[in-house]
C-alpha cells in the first residue's frame, strides 16, 4: 500500500505519480473501507483546488486526514500532505510545506526527499528516492526539462514545471506548457498562474501584443474562478 511509485494513471495518481494516493498497490485482497474513503476524498480536494473551489477543497482534506487518523500511520498522513503540497507548487503557490514538516521526523527517507524537491532543494542523494517522473525532471538541466515534461502525465508535469520554475529556470517553452497541459485539463487555479507567468515573460521582453493576448485569456478565465491571476 502507498509504495513510491506505483502507478502512472493522473486517476490512479494524484500525487504527481508518487502514489500519495491511497491504493493497495499489488495486492489482491479487498481494501479496507478507510482506503477508498480517504483516496477517494484526497482525489477530489486535489481536485477542487486545481477547479479554485476553496470550500469543497477545504472539506475533502479534512474528510481524508480524518480516513487517515484512524490508521495512526505518520507515512499515510504526511503523503496526504505532500500531495496537497504537491498541487500548490503545480499552482505555483512556492511555500514550504508546513503540515508535511510537523511529520517530517517519522516519515521516511523517500518522502523527506520528495518534500525538498517540491521546494527545489533536492540532494544528488535524494534523486534515487523520487518518483520515476520526478527523477527523470530533477536530472536534467532546467533548459532540457520541457522535453522531459512531454513524456509524462499531466499532473506529474505541472508539478515538475512548478518545481523548475522555482530553481529559476522556466523558459518560455517550459511556461508555454504548462498554460497547454493545464487548459487541457480545465484546472483554472494553475492555468492562471502560469498565464501570469507567461504575462510577464512577454511584457518583459517587449512583446506588448502578446502580453496583451495573454490577458485577454487570463479575463476569459478569472471570471469564472474564486483565484485571482498571479
Amino acid at each position: 500500500m502507498m509504495a513510491l511509485p506505483c502507478t502512472q494513471s493522473i486517476r490512479r495518481a494524484l500525487t504527481v505519480a508518487l502514489c500519495l494516493v491511497l491504493t493497495a498497490c499489488g495486492s489482491n485482497a479487498l481494501a479496507p473501507s478507510w482506503q477508498s474513503d480517504a483516496k477517494g476524498a484526497s482525489d477530489r480536494a486535489v481536485q477542487a483546488y486545481f477547479e479554485g473551489d476553496q470550500r469543497v477543497e477545504q472539506a475533502e482534506f479534512t474528510r481524508a486526514r480524518q480516513e487517515l487518523a484512524r490508521t495512526g500511520d505518520v507515512s499515510q498522513m504526511a503523503r496526504l500532505e505532500l500531495l496537497r503540497c504537491a498541487a500548490q507548487v503545480a499552482s505555483l503557490v512556492i511555500t514550504p510545506c508546513a503540515a508535511f514538516q510537523v511529520l517530517a521526523q517519522d516519515a521516511t527517507s523517500e518522502e523527506r526527499a520528495y518534500s525538498r524537491y517540491l521546494e527545489g532543494k533536492a540532494l544528488p542523494s535524494d534523486l534515487p528516492l523520487l518518483p520515476a517522473a520526478q527523477r527523470d525532471v530533477a536530472a536534467v538541466l532546467p533548459s532540457q526539462a520541457t522535453t522531459v515534461l512531454r513524456g509524462i502525465d499531466p499532473l506529474s508535469a505541472m508539478v515538475a514545471a512548478g518545481v523548475v520554475f522555482t530553481r529559476g529556470g522556466a523558459s518560455p517553452e517550459l511556461v508555454a506548457l504548462a498554460v497547454d497541459t493545464a487548459s487541457k485539463q480545465g484546472w483554472s487555479r494553475p492555468l492562471l498562474a502560469w498565464l501570469g507567468v507567461q504575462r510577464t515573460l512577454a511584457e518583459g521582453a517587449g512583446r506588448t501584443t502578446e502580453a496583451q493576448r495573454v490577458q485577454r485569456r487570463i479575463d476569459l478565465v478569472a471570471p469564472k474562478s474564486s483565484v485571482e491571476p498571479r
